[in-house]
């Protein structure tokens, strides 16, 4: 099956069991502290995720699968050298910053197809079975399964470490009604090391293996619809969509690899642009440069606004009169979202 597996992409793939329940109380208390801030679709399905029986009825194992996500040109015979390069975006305060995972196409399309191609084959092998495959699209504990099947250990980010490949890619699974032997997990190997804390901009993971969302960029900036607090919106930096930052600190990332498939290849659109270029966008402009991309889902209002507060801090960091521009050129905008975003972007300076 590891081989079916590579021909499709897939970095590796594991077998994990259907009994959660010893991650039960760690997802409730996590939702009891709103954490999860207004993702509310994780409380209402509650313990459904820890529960892969109730939502596929008769599944009995879960094969999950690891894709990694680099672009194919990422020097990954240099260890940190790409990291670096991430790093150094930073400190261009007018370019803005999209995630790495998101500067190609939409990693839900892509796994999904290719696990699907994965339970074909395995069923001319064994016959037809019953199945379904999930890649973030369903309440899943993914890095649970991720880890109980040994793709790798949960570092203190809360995200699945593994020591070929750190943390850069992207989760799948298969729930399926077949007894298969469970895969071995592994250890971890954190150790005292608390880079990943440290280094987040807004202080998100507040103990290790615990994240509020309501601090984390990546959330504030793709997951939260309404305005983002003020407090926090100094704290972005030039981020404008995700951000890596726990994951450039980390270790492990210089062992990350690139992928081997041309869908996480960098759209030039997405990658090293300005912000005044990214602001200039017009809704049509925004959903032909996002067709395909995980971007598209936050909507132009919300890239805007997301853009306005890069803008308000390379502006205070800067005193560049071409970002007030930018940003005066939508202060009557006619979403009430935009226009606040914008108007406290221009605040930021007095003179």
């Amino acid at each position: 099956m590891q081989g079916w597996a590579r021909e499709l992409g897939f970095s590796q793939i594991g077998v994990a069991g259907v009994d959660l329940s010893s991650a039960e109380p760690g997802l409730m208390q996590w939702l009891a502290q709103g954490f999860h801030g207004g993702m509310d679709y994780m409380q209402a399905h509650g313990l459904r995720r820890a529960r892969p029986a109730e939502l596929v009825p008769g599944t009995v194992s879960v094969i999950t699968a690891r894709m990694d996500y680099l672009p194919r040109d990422t020097p990954a015979d240099v260890p940190g050298a790409w990291q670096a390069v991430e790093w150094a975006r930073q400190q261009r305060p007018g370019e803005g910053i999209v995630s790495v995972y998101a500067r190609g196409r939409d990693y839900h399309k892509v796994l999904r197809n290719r696990l699907q191609k994965l339970a074909e084959r395995i069923a001319q092998e064994v016959g037809p079975f019953g199945h379904r495959a999930f890649t973030d699209s369903a309440p899943v504990l993914e890095a649970e399964l991720a880890r109980r099947s040994g793709q790798g250990w949960r570092g203190k980010h809360t995200l699945v470490l593994n020591r070929e490949a750190g943390s850069m890619f992207f989760l799948g699974e298969i729930y399926v009604d077949l007894a298969l032997e469970p895969t071995a997990p592994v250890t971890a190997h954190c150790g005292s090391c608390a880079a990943c804390i440290t280094a987040c901009p807004t202080g998100a993971i507040v103990a290790p293996h615990r994240v509020d969302a309501r601090r984390c960029i990546s959330y504030l900036t793709i997951e939260h619809a309404g305005a983002i607090p003020e407090e926090l919106r100094p704290l972005m930096a030039n981020r404008i969509y995700g951000c890596d930052d726990c994951q450039l600190a980390c270790p492990w990332n210089k062992f990350a690899q690139p992928s081997r498939l041309p869908d996480f290849d960098t759209r030039e659109a997405l990658s090293g642009g300005q912000l005044v270029h990214f602001f200039a966008w017009d809704e049509p402009t925004f959903l032909r440069l996002t067709e395909g991309s995980p971007i598209r889902r936050i909507g132009h209002a919300r890239w805007l606004r997301n853009v306005a507060v890069a803008l308000g801090n390379a502006w205070r960091e800067t005193g560049d009169a071409a970002l007030q521009q930018a940003l005066a050129s939508r202060a009557d905008h006619p979403d009430a979202l935009v226009r606040e975003h914008v108007a406290w972007a221009l605040s930021q300076r007095s003179d």
